[in-house]
């Protein structure tokens, strides 16, 4: 038998002069959704929700026929192309670590006046090519409002996981202030096994080489403390202030009972200890200037990562008293901050055109220090070598912007911007490295109303990502055998971005969407096999890293449906979501040279049903999805990731007063499998004669049931749910 071993924005005045978002009121009569030819967005009411009976923004958000949001992105550096799809009185939160999840979470319900649906550059740069953005519009009445929630989930071993926030909204005159706090207490028990088989050829005997049954507890722990505080006078007189922290923290505890073929099974442990704590303060002030208005931002991140990973092997089997004979032992230490700072102008009309410039700048850091051991047999520690494990990056960016759009006829609006972005970038320690890199990134949108109530929207925009600053740094992972290098020379991937969009009302107040995309990068990032120059020759110290393998290319179709049944059914209340997607992407492999396809989340299709009920004070429904599979492609193994089948979640709302909701909810309804399948090659992909084995991976959570408990509280809360009708 053959043997083998682990390797080792600024504030857009256009949107407030469009639409009017300080003109708050709390007395809207109820009405159904309308168009506004005018101002170029759909609103829908507070009382287009009541059905729902919704207790937060988030919930209201959720329902918004045909939108889906996008929380944005919190590890991109810099403030600009960090942002999501929604904004908050015309106004895009002036945060990064607390998401809009969590920002529309803790907005009360009762405090939402109107949502208005419009195209991106009703609310700035940072949106401009965007063909939908939510504007949450709230109410200036004075008084407080909150939420508190609780909830229970039973795991399918038993245990019950408690979680829990509250959140208090106070307003005098134009004051407001919001206070949060919650747990983000997340347990999950899983289940599943590991099989091994020899495929390498040209026998592919697929003989049994190892097994392994295992039971993963995961804890997820995310406990935060928020407040924020705004004053608003008018569109261009505001201030912000936005404080959070989080002291994270993720636990791992594995059981593994091992079987190598041809020896007596031993019971080995994984665990991992990751400590992950943030902290952030922001604020932006707004004044008039010129005709328009200027806007300062100010953001400082820090955050640390203090994580431990233990593999322990024994000699046995811990019933008949086996001690720890082996395994591996990680530490990494890092310390992550940004500070950034944004000025920005804007003005709705100068000479005919709406106008808007900036300039953002950003500090960002990464110091770390990763250590790796091979525990002996008597317990000692020996260093295990790997490259690049300490080092110091820094980057000093900066990004200068203009945007400048026109209205040309009621139903066709143009809008053009350019971005240069400038960076010094520094790596030192176990790398060296210093580099400056410049880029152009041109936009253009055009958003046209055909007729037939036909909205479309063409974009075309150059972008460059960034790089992830983990990269340039070696960590192994313990609970997959691997390492992964760093890459000192990584450059950032370049990318024209060609997006089309059409979308039509559909039975009353439902939509159906048409999305078209087709992207061209260069400079795009995979993996390549990186090696030690001091040891030629020596296919162990070749590692898989992170690099820059050529151009690739991907094309996409979405279609969103988005459509009340109450007609076609006979049942009231009822409304059914449906998105389908298909895409391709193809690269050269940097190893093999065939083409093949992006390597992480890029299935080939993927879809998702949803069908939800509202009658009185109940409500109920189900989502049902399911993807092809996707596949990471490393230089040493292909990674495979896919669902057994659908995956099911289904839930049951009782609403017993207008204050409370009781929802139950189980998921993993159809007790979905999720299945990992890895071809691992040793020493790796390159060369001549490796050895290959198969590992099948699968696990399952099994059905889990939550009860989750509601409940508002504030007199303008009162005043509001009056009109629910529960």
């Amino acid at each position: 038998m053959k043997t083998y071993r682990a390797r080792t924005s600024l504030f857009a005045l256009a949107a407030v002069m469009a639409t009017p978002a300080f003109a708050q009121a709390s007395g809207d009569a109820p009405a159904p959704a309308t168009t506004s030819s005018s101002s170029r967005t759909t609103v829908y009411p507070a009382s287009f929700f009541a059905q729902y009976a919704p207790r937060n923004a988030l919930d209201i958000a959720r329902q918004v026929p045909g939108f889906q949001i996008d929380f944005g992105d919190q590890s991109i550096r810099g403030f600009s192309g960090a942002a999501g799809n929604v904004v908050i009185n015309g106004q895009r939160p002036s945060s990064k670590s607390e998401n809009l999840n969590d920002i529309l979470q803790k907005i009360p319900a009762s405090r939402v006046v109107r949502v208005e649906v419009g195209p991106g550059d009703l609310y700035g740069a940072d949106y401009s090519t965007r063909n939908q953005v939510l504007n949450v519009i709230l109410s200036a009445e004075g008084g407080i409002d909150g939420n508190i929630t609780g909830s229970l989930r039973r795991l399918y071993t038993g245990a019950v996981n408690p979680d829990g926030s509250v959140s208090a909204l106070i307003r005098r005159g134009a004051s407001t202030i919001n206070l949060s706090a919650g747990f983000n207490n997340n347990v999950n028990h899983e289940e599943g096994t590991d099989t091994i088989r020899d495929i390498t050829p040209p026998l592919v005997t697929g003989d049994l080489l190892e097994h392994r049954r295992k039971f993963n507890s995961y804890h997820d722990f995310n406990p935060y403390i928020s407040a924020s505080w705004a004053l608003e006078r008018a569109a261009d007189k505001s201030i912000h202030v936005n404080a959070r922290w989080s002291p994270g923290q993720f636990d791992l505890y594995q059981r593994n009972r091992v079987t190598v073929t041809g020896e007596d099974p031993r019971d080995d442990n994984l665990i991992q200890d990751y400590d992950q704590g943030s902290f952030e303060l922001g604020g932006d002030i707004t004044r008039p200037l010129a005709g328009g208005a200027i806007k300062l931002l100010g953001l400082a991140t820090r955050r640390n990562v203090d994580n431990f990973d233990s593999y322990i092997l024994r000699n046995g089997l811990v019933e008949d008293g086996a001690v720890r004979v082996g395994g591996f032992e990680q530490t990494q230490v890092a310390d992550r901050n940004e500070t950034i700072g944004r000025l920005t102008w804007s003005r709705q009309n100068l000479a005919g055109f709406s106008f808007e410039t900036g300039f953002e700048a950003a500090l960002n850091t990464l110091d770390n220090t990763t250590e790796l051991f091979d525990v002996e047999e008597d317990g000692t520690l020996t260093p295990h070598p790997l490259p690049v494990t300490s080092a110091t990056v820094k980057e000093k960016r900066g990004e200068a912007f203009v945007n400048i759009g026109k209205q040309l006829n009621p139903n066709l609006r143009v809008d053009g911007g350019v971005r240069y972005e400038f960076s010094h970038l520094t790596v030192n320690g176990d790398a060296e490295a210093d580099r400056r890199l410049q880029f152009w990134k041109p936009s253009l949108t055009i958003d046209w109303k055909p007729g037939g109530k036909w909205h479309t929207q063409f974009s075309v925009k150059r972008t460059v990502a960034q790089l992830n600053f983990f990269d340039f740094v070696t960590a192994a992972e313990l609970s997959t055998d691997r390492v992964n290098a760093g890459n000192a020379n990584l450059e950032p991937q370049r990318t024209w971005e060609f997006r089309a969009t059409a979308d039509h009302p559909l039975l009353g107040d439902g939509q159906v969407k048409i999305d078209l995309g087709y992207d061209n990068i260069s400079m795009f990032q995979d993996r390549v096999l990186i090696c030690d120059p001091d040891h030629p020759g020596d296919a162990s110290f070749c590692f898989d890293a992170p690099g820059n393998i050529g151009t690739g290319k991907r094309a996409f179709a979405a279609l969103t449906v988005d459509a009340p049944l109450d007609k076609l059914i006979g049942l009231s209340g009822t409304r059914l979501k449906v998105f389908a997607q298909v895409q391709k992407t193809r690269v050269e492999d940097p190893i093999s040279g065939d083409k093949r396809n992006f390597s992480d989340f890029y299935p080939e299709w993927q879809w998702s049903v949803s069908i939800r009920r509202d009658k009185g004070s109940w409500s109920y429904g189900f989502d049902l999805s399911d993807r092809d599979r996707f596949t990471f492609y490393r230089t040493d193994e292909f990674d495979t990731n896919f669902n057994t089948q659908p995956y099911a979640s289904a839930f049951v709302e009782y609403r017993p007063d207008k204050r409370t909701s009781i929802t139950f909810d189980i998921d993993n309804a159809i007790n979905t499998h999720g299945a990992r399948d890895r071809q691992i090659y040793f020493p790796n992909r390159a060369d001549s004669n490796p050895f290959i084995v198969d590992e099948f991976r699968e696990r399952n959570r099994h059905l889990n049931l939550g009860l989750t408990i509601k409940r508002t509280f504030g007199g303008a809360g009162a005043q509001a749910s009056a009109g629910q009708g529960n």
